[in-house]
């Protein structure tokens, strides 16, 4: 377990915060950053920190040694990655099913999931593919890439950083005001989707689906918005704190998420989810199998593996790997049917792509294969009836927070975002001449936005109180 969220938020990002930017030079500022980020992880699973500072320390070496013999310097570590990444997230899942398939007995691994590998494995599988490239020269000081990989903010859940993107940033950047405001900001808004949404929408969704077999429509029904919405605002979520507090340090991360629920297809669904994640399998895997350039059926061997592949990166899990697959049919279906598709009514598009992604949080979401169907059936009439007593109550019970989670999803907080600053910018515009009424409109905007982060904590710390620690849904990939 790493650090309650309350010790996080009150103990350990102060101390780190505080130290930071007490220290005058950027290399005593990455040390801090380091043993900071070192900490944090070690802080519930002490073992597995050596674990990640040993696949820094090979990558890094990879990299340097790669220029004496580069192809089998690279293959080798390209493959330790990959087997180490297999082993402890696959292994148990493999000889369980070989057990059932032969009828033997062998010995199942138990191996506890170090917290993030898959993260921080494709972010060194990524450097060493770029060096390998020569996209990107091999970092020369351990530091600055053990900072790279462990670095607190996005360890464990994402985005997944390229050292491309930040390779510049570990030796020469600056925070700012403005950029430390920013990351202020969006650190409080992904805490608050966590905590106070993602957290409440699946408890909600915990209660209505926990019989499967005994749903009844409306149930199974509210359950899997409440899921699609959970999935939604706790990836989002962590991805918010990390772009956030990266900003407060110096470092501009990537978006990852971009209005998904809004895309009008599958395939524009997925250049909204997870970005970090769709293009690293866009770039280290489709592309170098051919892509699309080798032909139509090339391309959709090529999609299948990619889409196997991002399955089992969830999760191993059955369920996982039906949902890596339904994707896939979902996307050769769109390719095969572009055309066609773009006559059909942008509302009825958008209407069939959200329905289809709650089928698709469905198999997600339940990792027995019996409860995806119960569920499913469920939810088109072959359910316990149309709805109960308790479902009703449920549902006026989850009506505002469902109300706010729906408006969360959509593009209104941003185009209100803009209209305010656009009031402020005017006000100072129209008065510049004026400089009091200009400092009158900052100290307002300063104002809102203090207290607005101020409410938040507040919100979250009262929720948080009771029960310390509340994982992230990626803590387990």
């Amino acid at each position: 377990m790493v650090f309650s969220n309350l010790i996080f938020l009150y103990l350990f990002l102060p101390v780190t915060l505080l130290l930071y930017f007490a220290v005058p030079k950027l290399w005593w500022k990455n040390a801090v950053l380091l043993v900071a980020s070192l900490v944090f992880y070690a802080w519930g699973e002490p073992v597995y920190v050596l674990l990640l500072v040993a696949v820094a320390l090979v990558n890094y070496l990879a990299g340097r040694w790669m220029a004496r013999n580069k192809k089998a310097i690279f293959i080798l570590a390209l493959c330790m990655d990959v087997v180490l990444l297999c082993v402890v997230k696959y292994a148990a899942f493999l000889v369980e099913n070989w057990n059932q398939l032969t009828g033997m007995h062998l010995y199942v691994p138990q191996i506890a999931l170090p917290i993030g590998i898959s993260f921080y494995t494709f972010q060194v599988v990524s450097y060493l593919v770029d060096v390998y490239r020569g996209k990107v020269e091999p970092q020369r000081a351990f530091d600055k890439f053990l900072l790279y990989v462990a670095l607190f903010p996005q360890l464990i859940a994402g985005p997944i950083v390229r050292y491309a993107d930040v390779r510049e940033q570990l030796t020469c950047r600056k925070t700012t005001a403005d950029g430390a405001f920013y990351g202020m900001i969006r650190f409080c808004t992904g805490l608050g989707k966590k905590v106070l949404l993602a957290d409440y929408a699946g408890k909600f969704a915990k209660q209505l689906l926990a019989a499967p077999a005994q749903l009844t429509v409306v149930a199974a029904w509210l359950g899997a918005i409440f899921v699609m919405l959970q999935i939604y605002f706790d990836f989002s979520g962590y991805s918010d704190m990390a772009i956030g507090l990266g900003r407060v340090f110096g470092f501009r991360y990537h978006e990852n998420f971009d209005l998904p629920y809004m895309a009008g297809s599958i395939t524009d669904f997925w250049r909204r989810w997870h970005i970090s994640l769709g293009s690293f399998f866009r770039d280290y895997v489709y592309i170098p199998l051919g892509g699309n350039r080798k032909g139509k059926r090339r391309q959709i061997v090529n999609l299948l593996i990619v889409w196997l592949l991002t399955g089992l990166w969830h999760g191993a899990g059955w369920n996982f790997v039906l949902w890596g697959l339904y994707f896939f049919v979902l996307l050769v279906v769109e390719k095969c049917l572009e055309n066609r598709l773009q006559h059909i009514p942008a509302v009825l598009r958008h209407c069939a792509t959200l329905l289809l992604l709650l089928i698709g949080w469905i198999i997600f979401y339940f990792e027995d294969l019996p409860d995806i169907a119960s569920t499913l059936a469920a939810m088109f009439g072959a359910g316990a009836g149309w709805t109960d007593a308790l479902t009703q109550t449920r549902l006026v019970n989850a009506l505002p927070l469902l109300v706010i989670c729906i408006f969360g999803c959509t593009p209104l907080p941003r185009r209100l975002a803009e209209l305010w600053n656009a009031a402020i910018g005017g006000g100072i515009a129209a008065d510049h001449g004026k400089r009091g009424m200009a400092t009158a409109m900052e100290i307002l905007d300063s104002v809102v936005i203090f207290a607005f982060c101020g409410l938040i904590l507040y919100l979250v710390t009262v929720s948080l109180v009771g029960t310390g620690y509340s994982p992230f849904l990626y803590f387990r990939f």
